[in-house]
């Protein structure tokens, strides 16, 4: 009397397994294309962040010593316009750590001191619509009193 052993799989069972993976990556594979444009968008809104916290910073060190043209911020020295970080490199570029350098994750786009910066996402689909645009804070007087409107941080995540 023989005994006959099998070993490995049955065509049929090897046919039935590759159908699942089949079917679990026509589902899997879309999920994963969309996370690169949110990773995108996710650091834009991240870099939103932190140019508003550092423009807060910004203003409540210039309240804090009384100066109205420069603060030091970690050891740079940060520009301002109206008691904000202007627009220019040594302003609002100075006040945030961001990698701008080759092969950085942003390009950079300095202002005047009271015009718009502007950092660009590096490797975005639409690079103009994946971007941060800072907008320098502005004065304006009416009546003998001087107001001041913040900077404005505008996203664009539309090309991400």
């Amino acid at each position: 009397m023989t005994s006959s052993k099998s070993r490995g799989f049955t065509l049929i069972e090897l046919v039935v397994v590759i159908t699942i993976l089949g079917i679990l990556a026509a589902f899997a594979v879309p999920k994963f294309i969309a996370l690169d444009s949110q990773a995108r968008a996710a650091t834009i809104n991240g870099l939103a962040g932190s140019l508003k916290s550092a423009a807060a910073l910004a203003r409540g060190l210039s309240m804090a010593t009384g100066s109205t043209t420069s603060v030091t911020m970690e050891g740079a020295t940060v520009n301002l316009s109206n008691n904000y970080p202007d627009a220019t490199a040594d302003g609002i570029g100075s006040a945030v750590n961001v990698n701008t350098g080759t092969g950085g994750d942003f390009a950079f786009t300095a202002g005047a001191a009271g015009g718009t910066a502007i950092w660009t996402k590096n490797g975005a689909p639409t690079p103009t619509g994946c971007e941060v645009t800072y907008t320098a804070a502005v004065a304006t007087t009416t009546g003998g009193v001087t107001q001041v409107t913040p900077p404005a941080v505008v996203v664009t995540t539309t090309g991400c």
